[in-house]
């Protein structure tokens, strides 16, 4: 195998491996470790260590290899890294009962990890990369399977009227922290997704997160008709037939890898109804093996775990009956189901004309299933409510494990450092638990307030800085330079409005009266400035139009430059968001937000949340960790949901934010919101709850199934 990095000294030889693993991406001592070798061209990399080693001089390698202070905190960061990786114990092992070493699959259409592996990825994609950190920290048995998406990452700049324009940036594998899977006799490994015709081929990545490998299926390779190999090119491709073909390869391609790997009994997790095609794979494979078609898909809805995310009916993938006849006429034979069998399984009675809808298959066909948030099982239980009648004879109809954000992923580092000093080092260990959030109340107001003031000047100084290189490298016309922030006070009271821009999201809720607005943001006792940032699907132009919106209000001078549209909205751009607003904002159209977890991010950092009561923050708010509103109804609801946002700025919000009783430049009130914030989010919150959650819920019996299984067949064997 080659080495990709031949510079790099033995005696510090661990930094290839930590390198091409993203465990230290939640690490601060590991990122602080790259950062030591040269701290200017970590910055230049973008944080991304294996593009650090590639371009860094080898005199600077050799250098850190002598240097004592450097090589105390490698050998420190090293040792926790493969006691972690290879080390014994943990949640899981020393919980759940698991005795035939049966996998976890998870598949998802898209991964949110880190900007140096740049996907395009929402929501979705974030929930998924948390959750594999997080079973990764638990030690839970995954495997994640997901797509490479070469071609797909959406680069976002503005057009001097603020259209948005959508650049697409190659992703440069030799400078990802990814590697080629290779097959027995060393050479790339080559999967063909079974039956279908034409053939499609795929090659596989592997990324490291941690003790997960995350397999990425990739069909951009000589093997494939040039046709063929755009269908892993981006995410959520438009043309029906064409997103057809993707899901066929993520589902039955991506069960395909894992049997090529002797990877054949195992617990599925679909995470939405994308990869449902699953499990007709698992079916080819153990009829195959000599089981009935009926024990088949029997026991595959017995080890099959299901998430919906989607709280309305347009979100749903639905296929015209002739393009599953089309992609599938030879594929059924395999499985033992005509047609006809076949299409019942993806019909929603509601609308059986309509197609073959993957939430109405994926719900068939597995046991175990469940929404994001209690209000969205709500909002399920009403949108479904023919197929699930349909399917109480099975027992438990479908659950709600509400959703939760990786702490060490998106903690403040000052933050992280308050907690170790007042909840004691072992916080981390068991964040979940309520208790250890009360010791929060130990920490003084005004180290807190000051860590929160040092994040926040963090993010004005990249706004800035973003903009300098905008101007310097780009030049950029002046009005987006003057719309990015540059103008932006520290000292001033600071809301965030950031996520993926879609109508329902409604970005533009708070500029509904423009001049009651601008009396807010210009209040000269108590002035207010906002931040916008986010992108547009590329084919969404409605979005867009409402991030031109925006942008023309962040360049109208009579706003004093306190609004800004930060572009091309990223991860880290996110990091320096929920850790240094004052206040983060959520405005969608109830009942629209499945769950939401940006809001969960700003709070785990004591940022309060100011949201309209819809997702997770019906179960969230409990009066004291933020504010919250009611949605209206009727036609003018956008104008009194307005009314209730300023109403709740003007007279509780700002006011609390600079009131300083004791003379000491501490706002004590608007701290004890701090505060609560994160006692109420950081245990119930997290994706430590929520994996131990799925574990306990579903895994455990699926597991068992699958167990049963496995020895099952080592005693026939």
């Amino acid at each position: 195998m080659i080495d990709r990095f031949p510079d790099i000294p033995a005696r510090i030889e661990g930094l290839r491996e930590l390198a091409c693993n993203l465990w230290w991406s939640w690490h601060h001592p590991a990122r602080d470790l790259f950062n030591m070798l040269n701290p200017a061209a970590w910055q230049l990399s973008v944080h991304n260590p294996v593009k650090l080693l590639h371009e860094i001089d080898r005199s600077v390698l050799e250098r850190a290899a002598e240097n004592d202070h450097f090589l105390r905190h490698y050998d420190a960061v090293i040792s926790r890294f493969r006691s972690e990786m290879r080390g014994k114990g943990g949640w899981f092992p020393s919980h759940i009962r698991n005795p035939m070493n049966v996998p976890i699959a998870y598949f998802s259409a898209e991964y949110g990890l880190h900007h140096s592996m740049p996907f395009y990825a929402g929501g979705l994609g974030f929930l998924a990369g948390d959750y594999l950190k997080e079973c990764s920290d638990l030690r839970l048995p995954v495997i994640g399977v997901g797509f490479m998406y070469p071609g797909g990452y959406l680069r976002q700049r503005l057009s001097p009227d603020g259209w948005q324009l959508s650049e697409s940036e190659i992703l440069d594998k030799s400078h990802a922290p990814i590697s080629q899977v290779l097959d027995e006799n060393g050479k790339p490994l080559l999967v063909r997704v079974p039956v279908i015709e034409p053939p499609i081929y795929v090659g596989v990545w592997k990324l490291r997160i941690g003790r997960i490998p995350l397999y990425l299926l990739d069909t951009d390779i000589e093997a494939n008709d040039p046709w063929n190999r755009g269908i892993s090119s981006r995410l959520y491709i438009g043309d029906a037939e064409q997103r057809l073909r993707q899901e066929i390869v993520l589902g039955i391609g991506g069960m395909s890898v894992l049997e090529s790997m002797g990877i054949n009994n195992l617990v599925l997790h679909l995470n939405e109804g994308h990869p449902a095609f699953a499990v007709l794979e698992r079916l080819r494979y153990l009829i195959g093996n000599g089981m009935s078609c009926r024990e088949a898909i029997d026991y595959v809805r017995r080890t099959t775990v299901f998430t919906t995310h989607t709280p309305v009916p347009a979100g749903h993938d639905i296929f015209p009956f002739h393009l599953m006849e089309k992609y599938f006429n030879s594929y059924l034979p395999t499985i033992g189901l005509t047609r006809d069998q076949f299409f019942r399984l993806g019909i929603d009675p509601a609308n059986p004309q309509v197609g073959f809808n993957m939430t109405a298959f994926a719900m068939r066909m597995s046991l175990y299933r469940n929404c994001v948030s209690r209000r969205h099982l709500e909002v399920t239980e009403s949108m479904w409510r023919h197929l699930l009648s349909e399917l109480k004879s099975n027992g438990t109809v479908i659950d709600h494990v509400t959703n939760g954000v990786h702490v060490l992923t998106w903690l403040d580092r000052s933050m992280e450092d308050l907690f170790n000093r007042y909840l004691g080092l072992g916080w981390l260990e068991e964040h979940d638990d309520p208790s250890i959030w009360a010791l929060v109340d130990d920490i003084p107001d005004r180290e807190l307030w000051m860590a929160h003031r040092m994040a926040k000047m963090r993010l004005i100084t990249t706004i800035r800085e973003r903009a300098r290189l905008r101007w310097s490298m780009d030049g950029a016309d002046p009005r987006i330079i003057v719309a990015s922030g540059v103008l932006f006070d520290p000292s001033v009271f600071t809301i965030g409005f950031a996520r993926r821009f879609a109508t329902y999201k409604r970005a533009t809720l708070i500029l509904q009266d423009l001049n009651r607005l601008r009396s807010i943001l210009n209040n000269e006792d108590m002035p207010v400035q906002i931040i916008f940032a986010g992108k547009a699907h590329p084919a969404d132009d409605t979005a867009k139009q409402i991030i031109q919106k925006v942008y023309n209000v962040a360049k109208d001078p009579s706003f004093g430059g306190r609004i800004a549209f930060v572009e091309d909205y990223d991860e880290q751009l996110a990091q320096y968001m929920v850790h240094g607003v004052d206040l983060w904002l959520n405005t969608p159209q109830p009942p629209l937000e499945a769950s939401g977890t940006s809001g969960m991010k700003a709070m785990v950092n004591g940022v309060p949340q100011l949201s309209i009561l819809d997702g997770w923050w019906l179960e969230g708010y409990n009066g004291r960790n933020g504010w919250a509103f009611e949605g209206a109804e009727g036609a003018d609801r956008d104008v009194r949901d307005a009314h209730s946002l300023y109403e709740l700025l003007e007279n509780d919000i700002v006011p609390l934010f600079y009131r300083v009783e004791n003379n000491d430049g501490v706002p004590h009130g608007w701290v004890r919101v701090m505060k609560e914030a994160i006692k109420s989010t950081a245990p119930r919150f997290s994706s430590r709850r929520m994996v131990k959650e799925y574990t306990n819920k579903f895994y455990v019996n699926a597991l068992d199934a699958a167990n049963s299984f496995s020895m099952s067949m080592t005693q026939e064997s």
